[in-house]
């Protein structure tokens, strides 16, 4: 199984795909601030259970980081996220 996720920022997500079909997305909007507002976080049901929605935000996050920006976690799920995975708490806003 092959994992990647993209940044689209047409649609203002981030997108996990596995095997190049994509599993799910989190929204990731942005104005002309320097936060990133994360809203929802979905993984499609045939992808549940195969720890993708850890994978998409953290990769998201990272990706954040390194473009240097902040986060706004609204999004229960990457509330959950960060607060696991305290290494990403600098980046709420």
């Amino acid at each position: 199984m092959s994992t990647t996720i993209k940044h689209n920022t047409d649609q203002q997500r981030y997108e996990i795909s596995v095997d190049g079909i994509l599993a799910g997305f989190t929204e990731a909007t942005e104005d002309d601030s320097d936060v990133v507002v994360f809203p929802h976080t979905e993984i499609f049901d045939q992808f549940e259970g195969q720890g993708l929605a850890s994978q998409l935000v953290g990769g998201a996050l990272d990706d954040v980081r390194v473009r240097g920006k902040k986060v706004r976690p609204v999004c229960s799920y990457v509330v959950r996220f960060i607060e696991k995975h305290r290494d990403y708490a600098d980046l709420v806003a």
